[in-house]
C-alpha cells in the first residue's frame, strides 16, 4: 500500500513489525479514525516472557504511544492446553496453582512497557479464565462448534505440519484454535477489541477468530501478524548456549540482559535497533552504517537502550558502567594476561570455579571456592557470589571475559573456535 494514514501502522511497516494482515488498507482507516483496542495473547507457561516475545510487547507498546489501547490476554484458560501451533510435542499441563504463578510474572513485564489505568488509551490486562473456565461444554460445541470445519481446520499449517510429520495431536490441543477464536470475539463485545496481533505462527488462529466474530456478531475485525525473528546466523532470537533471555530480573540480571545485546552480530544491529528500542530512524540508519571497530558504539547503544525499556534507566546504567570497567578504557590491552577457550568448550557448560583454575588464578577448585566464600573472585568486574554459577554467552564481550582475583590478578579468558 501507499504511505499509510496512521501513525501506528507507519511506525510498524518503517521499523520491520508485519509480516501478514488481513486488510491492510481497512484497518489503516479504522486506525485513522480514532482510538483502537488491540490484543495479543500470552500463555503462562512460565513466569516470565524471553525475548522472543519482545517484537509482540513492542508493538504493543507503539500502539499505545501512537493513541491506541493495547489489551493483555493473559491465557489462564488456554494456559491449561497449550498452544500446540508449531509444535511436535504437547505442552506439560499446568495446574491452576502454577499458572497462577506464572501469571504474576508476567504483569511484571509488561508493567515496564506498557502505561495502565482506566483512560481510553490506557492499557489493560485481562485473563481469558474468566470467560473460558464456566463455560458448559455441549452448550459451547452447540453454540460455536458449527462455525469451524474440521476441513479447515486441518489446511492451517500449525495443525498439517504436525500431522505430516506423523506427531500425535490430542483432542485437547485440537480445541485450542477454536478457545482462541473465541476469545477474539469475546474480547471484541467486552473490550471492544478489533485487532489482534500475534507472532507469524498465530495467523491460523487469528483468522478463527476474526471469520467466528464475522459469522455470530457480523463484526468486522482485523489480524496483524509480526515476523519470526532470527539472528544473521539463523538461530531463533534469544536462544544462547546458556537458554533463553528472560525479561524479568529474577531470572536474567540486567547486567546479562545487556551483555545479549552487546554480543549480537553486526549484521543484526540496525534491524533490532528498529524493532527492539524507540530511537529515532535517521538515527538509527547512522548507526547502523557504522563498520569495523566503531560497531561497537552501535551495539553498546542498543544495549542500553533495550535493557532501559526493560529494567529502567538505572538498571541500564550500571549494566554499562559495569562493562565499561570490565572492558572499557584499554583493559583489554595486549599487556594484559590472557588464556584460550574453545568455543566447543565454553559450549558444553564452564563453571566460575573452572575457568579461574584454568586462568592460572587458582590452583584447584577448591581453592577457587574459598576465594569466591571470602569475596575475592571477580567476573567482568561484578563479585562472584557462586563458584559453581556457570558461565553463560551474556557473559562474553568481543568473545571474551575478564576474571579478576582479589585486587590486581587479572586474566582475560578469549573464547574462540
Amino acid at each position: 500500500m501507499s504511505t499509510p494514514k496512521s501513525e501506528f501502522l507507519k511506525t510498524l511497516i518503517e521499523r520491520g513489525f508485519i509480516h501478514q494482515c488481513t486488510d491492510l488498507t481497512a484497518l489503516d482507516e479504522r486506525l485513522s479514525a480514532g482510538p483502537v483496542a488491540a490484543y495479543i495473547g500470552f500463555d503462562a507457561t512460565a513466569d516470565s516472557l524471553h525475548v522472543g516475545s519482545l517484537v509482540q510487547i513492542m508493538a504493543l507498546r507503539w500502539l499505545q504511544k501512537c493513541g491506541h489501547k493495547p489489551v493483555v490476554l493473559i491465557g489462564g484458560g488456554t494456559s491449561q492446553i497449550g498452544d500446540p501451533s508449531f509444535r511436535d510435542a504437547g505442552r506439560p499441563l499446568l495446574d491452576g496453582e502454577q499458572i497462577a504463578r506464572n501469571a504474576a510474572g508476567l504483569r511484571q513485564v509488561f508493567s515496564r512497557y506498557l502505561a495502565f489505568g482506566n483512560g481510553p488509551t490506557d492499557a489493560v490486562m485481562v485473563d481469558n479464565a474468566d470467560w473460558l473456565d464456566p463455560l458448559r461444554y455441549l452448550p459451547f460445541l452447540r453454540d460455536f462448534g458449527t462455525h469451524f470445519t474440521i476441513n479447515r481446520m486441518l489446511s492451517f499449517d500449525s495443525v498439517r505440519l504436525r500431522l505430516e510429520r506423523e506427531q500425535p495431536l490430542t483432542l485437547l490441543e485440537f480445541n485450542y484454535m477454536v478457545l482462541q477464536a473465541f476469545d477474539f470475539l469475546e474480547l471484541s463485545r467486552h473490550h471492544g477489541c478489533v485487532l489482534q496481533m500475534g507472532g507469524s505462527d498465530q495467523w491460523g488462529n487469528i483468522v478463527n477468530g476474526i471469520e467466528l466474530g464475522r459469522r455470530i456478531d457480523q463484526r468486522q475485525l482485523f489480524g496483524l501478524t509480526t515476523p519470526l525473528i532470527t539472528t544473521s546466523a539463523g538461530t531463533k532470537m534469544g536462544k544462547t548456549a546458556s537458554g533463553a533471555t528472560w525479561l524479568n530480573a529474577d531470572r536474567l540480571s540486567p547486567y546479562e540482559f545487556w551483555q545479549f545485546w552487546r554480543n549480537v552480530e553486526d549484521d543484526d544491529v540496525a534491524r533490532f535497533l528498529r524493532l527492539f528500542t524507540e530511537l529515532p530512524l535517521d538515527e538509527v540508519q547512522r548507526l547502523g552504517q557504522l563498520k569495523g571497530a566503531e560497531i561497537n558504539e552501535a551495539k553498546q547503544v542498543l544495549a542500553t537502550e533495550a535493557t532501559r525499556l526493560a529494567h529502567g534507566d538505572e538498571a541500564a546504567r550500571e549494566a554499562a558502567d559495569t562493562a565499561r570497567r570490565a572492558f572499557g578504557e584499554g583493559e583489554n590491552a595486549a599487556g594484559l594476561p590472557s588464556v584460550g577457550l574453545s568455543r566447543s568448550e565454553f559450549d558444553s557448560g564452564v563453571t566460575v570455579a573452572q575457568l579461574l583454575v584454568r586462568a592460572g588464578l587458582s590452583a584447584s577448585r577448591s581453592e577457587a571456592r574459598r576465594l569466591v566464600l571470602n569475596n575475592g573472585a571477580r567476573l567482568n568486574g561484578a563479585l562472584v557470589q557462586d563458584a559453581e554459577a556457570p558461565v553463560s554467552a551474556a557473559d562474553l564481550a568481543d568473545g571474551a571475559l575478564k576474571l579478576t582475583a582479589g585486587k590486581k590478578r587479572h586474566v582475560l579468558v578469549q573464547v574462540g573456535d
